[in-house]
């Protein structure tokens, strides 16, 4: 099943993450009035532009299953992952996203949500050759594009998957993690290949939201994410680290791509010798 949902900016204003957009503009530790003054000139900005830009939102959610460090789908559909080649601190064993997914054979299919979210383009490109105003915009368009995913998270948790069905609408909660499920995005810490979302691509197509996928997968508009949406009580969020030449094959050869071009998609993650 798939759905697409378009938000307004109003919509997506308390699912703001202000931390990051200060980081993006050097003011984490910078006085309260210097941060206050950035975000009303943001808010002002997302105002004006509301009437005239959106976010748009897909998200596809398929019954799954753990096959080692693969999710496979019901489709045949394979969405081949990386596993840590060592332990996190505090933690006796490596982990994996599909070590969240119920493995065949133990029941009921599980389920997963492959999903993208993007911001209008013309958010980042429509600012008339005044430069400042198109950093504003970049990088208030990355936030909403991130937004829209937490946005579309509770939505799949209380209503479209409605594991979490009596979950309150609290952004403040939400911003901390504080509900069951995760839903790592493509280029972070726990995916970090941005290939893989040739293979969202093809379960989602994500030119129905105007989304395109350059040769390396990243996608444009720049303000997008993508991702998948896992509801295991126990599920979260880690670090992949580095890998090593063994499990580079391996992965490889899940994907079905040459081990020089992977290396290349994974070149920051690899152990160097």
């Amino acid at each position: 099943m798939k759905t697409v949902v378009t938000y307004s900016f109003s919509q997506l204003e308390p699912y703001i993450n202000w931390v990051y957009f200060y980081y993006a503009w050097s003011l984490n530790g910078k006085p309260e009035c210097e941060r206050q003054r950035m975000k009303a000139e943001a808010l002002d900005t997302l105002r004006q532009t509301d009437d005239r830009f959106k976010a748009r939102a897909i998200i596809g959610l398929y019954p799954a299953w753990g096959d080692g460090d693969d999710i496979v789908l019901d489709s045949g559909e394979r969405i081949p992952l990386l596993r840590q080649q060592h332990p996190a601190k505090g933690c006796d064993y490596t982990l994996c996203l599909s070590d969240f997914v119920r493995p065949a054979g133990y029941g009921e299919p599980d389920h997963i949500g492959v999903f993208a979210t993007t911001v209008d383009s013309g958010m980042e490109t429509d600012c008339h050759g005044d430069i400042y105003q198109q950093m504003l915009r970049q990088t208030l368009a990355d936030r909403l594009a991130e937004a829209a995913a937490e946005r579309l998270h509770y939505e799949v948790r209380t209503r479209l998957w409605g594991y979490q069905p009596d979950e309150p609408e609290d952004p403040a909660r939400m911003l901390a993690c504080d509900y069951q499920g995760i839903r790592p995005a493509i280029g972070y810490p726990s995916m970090p290949d941005t290939s893989l979302n040739f293979v969202l691509d093809r379960l989602l197509h994500f030119t129905d939201i105007g989304i395109r996928l350059t040769e390396s997968g990243m996608m444009t508009p720049h303000a997008s994410v993508s991702g998948l949406m896992i509801s295991h009580p126990e599920a979260r969020y880690f670090d992949l680290g580095k890998i090593g030449d063994d499990q580079l094959a391996d992965y490889a050869h899940r994907r079905g791509i040459p081990i020089t071009l992977m290396r290349k998609f994974l070149e920051s993650n690899m152990i160097r010798q």
